[in-house]
């Protein structure tokens, strides 16, 4: 099974948006199945096979999520960092004033989703390979 330390390694090459789909063939071959991340704190959770699960520490300091959405802003904030304009405490700052409370990514359907504080989906997108 995979822990937190490959997971960092992946993690560490990463610079930009543009850079999420190379990780997320690294996360494919340590086996993650799918994970969640919290965008107030930054914390992720991984899922693995046959119920395995680890937690990362929180990455920044708490952010307070905007308790309405705006969907339309968010997506110009995510295609800024898919495109590399923008780094991740910066998106993740963004995707807090939209609204956003968490994203999971999802191996098998090669999706990210990212949902608001009632836990609906604001968008889903499908992962590009690199």
């Amino acid at each position: 099974m995979f822990d937190l330390k490959e997971i960092k390694e992946a993690h560490a090459k990463v610079k930009t948006g543009a850079d999420f789909p190379k990780y997320i063939q690294e996360l494919i071959k340590l086996d993650v199945k799918k994970y969640n991340t919290y965008v107030s704190n930054g914390r992720t959770v991984y899922f693995g096979d046959d119920k395995y699960e680890i937690k990362s520490e929180r990455k920044y300091a708490t952010l307070t999520i905007a308790n309405i959405s705006d969907k339309e802003r968010f997506r110009h904030f995510l295609k800024s960092h898919q495109r590399g304009q923008t780094d991740y405490p910066t998106f993740c700052n963004n995707a807090a004033a939209t609204g956003v409370e968490k994203w999971t990514v999802d191996m098998s359907l090669m999706t990210c989703t990212y949902y608001d504080k009632l836990n609906s989906k604001m968008l889903e997108e499908k992962i590009p390979t690199p």
